[in-house]
């Protein structure tokens, strides 16, 4: 079995931790207002005024006056997630980050020492929320997708186990915009085909699925059918690390992607760091509202880890691109990982070696955030970042 962890509301909650007189109010973690800045993430109460990530902060404040809104401090949020990692570390080395506030594990190994997985995955939920006083919504389930599901399917603070005999049931009446990959555009498919939930998607001829999706639609039915065979990979196993967001609403402002943009390459960057490890070749990813995808990457003199040479290589690819139409989703990567004891790192071209004082930069905020678990030292908003 497979568990799926996933914090509720990440970077409002930790802020609402910090300064516990938030607790009930609309809180909101972005930029300002007056710049053209966006909700990076909203607590609960905040949504009820229908603000959501990605938003612009103007649109927000205009939504809910009262909005109390805060910066982004990406180095504390880091530390907490890697707080978060060492309880999971406590149950299995088999772990696969897939941005700060959420993550897979493969706990099968641990079944024999610990208990079911749905035993651990509550031990897990209960110690972050002890120790940490922070709350996860949890999924069980014999597979990555599913797993994910189940996270998402009760939130907050859900926990949504999926047993191998259950899984037709579980996502039979699921409508198709739970399956991964079904933006608007696909909806609008399935709609016009009479299709609106999973178990009908399960139903149809593959042929069908191939003439309206193409290759994608043969994916399609294997999630219909409750069928993910990836595995869980760990930083050290896997040959890119990423982060990636899909956003509620499609996005056309470049600005707000370039925001978004930078906050994954802070994940990105900081993850690297934890692992050990540098890379060498910057991804840029983007997924159209047409659910058309577009890849671009650069290659870097020399391998990195520093925030800010991934950030040029990543800004640049995107100042690059054409986009014809909205965003539905954004990602960063890093791939030709190298363990960074083995790199010898000299000055190169704008993106090769990274300037040592951006390098002790990110050493030292890395440093003061693992051992007192709250930033000292975070960069600036990335809405200042031009």
């Amino acid at each position: 079995m497979i568990i799926h962890i996933d914090m509720d509301a990440f970077y409002a909650s930790v802020e609402e931790r910090e300064r516990p007189e938030l607790v009930g109010q609309p809180v909101v973690v972005g930029g300002s207002s007056e710049s053209r800045s966006v909700v990076s993430a909203a607590n609960y109460k905040a949504r009820e005024f229908g603000i959501h990530s990605a938003m612009p902060m103007s649109r927000a404040v205009r939504l809910c006056p009262g909005l109390v809104r805060l910066p982004v401090r990406m180095d504390l949020y880091a530390a907490v997630s890697e707080q978060i990692q060492a309880v999971f570390g406590r149950y299995t080395p088999q772990i696969e980050p897939l941005a700060l506030d959420e993550a897979f594990l493969d706990v099968r190994a641990s079944e024999q020492l610990y208990g079911s997985a749905e035993v651990i995955a509550r031990r897990i939920k209960d110690e972050i929320l002890q120790e940490l006083q922070l709350v996860a919504s949890v999924g069980v389930a014999p597979n990555k997708f599913l797993a994910k599901l189940a996270s998402d399917i009760d939130k907050p603070d859900g926990f949504v186990v999926i047993r191998a005999d259950q899984v037709q049931a579980f996502l039979d009446p699921l409508p198709v915009s739970r399956l991964w990959g079904v933006g608007k555009a696909a909806h609008q498919v399935f709609e016009r085909l009479g299709v609106r939930t999973i178990g009908e998607v399960r139903h149809l001829p593959p042929a069908l699925m191939t003439d309206y999706f193409g290759k994608h639609g043969a994916q399609l039915l294997e999630l219909a059918h409750g069928r993910d065979r990836r595995a869980v990979e760990t930083e050290r196993q896997a040959k890119s690390v990423s982060n990636e967001t899909t956003f509620a609403v499609d996005i056309h402002e470049r600005e707000i992607l370039q925001s978004w943009l930078l906050q994954l390459t802070e994940q990105v960057g900081w993850r690297l760091r934890q692992a050990g490890l540098k890379g060498r070749t910057v991804h840029l990813k983007i997924r159209f509202a047409d659910f058309r995808l577009i890849t671009r990457s650069i290659t870097l003199e020399h391998p990195s880890q520093t925030t800010d040479v991934l950030w040029q290589a990543v800004r640049t690819l995107l100042a690059d691109c054409h986009l014809p139409q909205a965003v539905r989703l954004i990602g960063m990567g890093v791939s030709q990982l190298t363990d960074s004891e083995t790199v010898q790192t000299t000055q190169g071209d704008l993106f090769a070696a990274a300037d040592p004082k951006k390098e002790k930069i990110d050493a030292v905020a890395d440093a003061i955030n693992a051992r007192f678990g709250k930033a000292m030292l975070h960069r600036a908003s990335s809405d200042k970042h031009n």
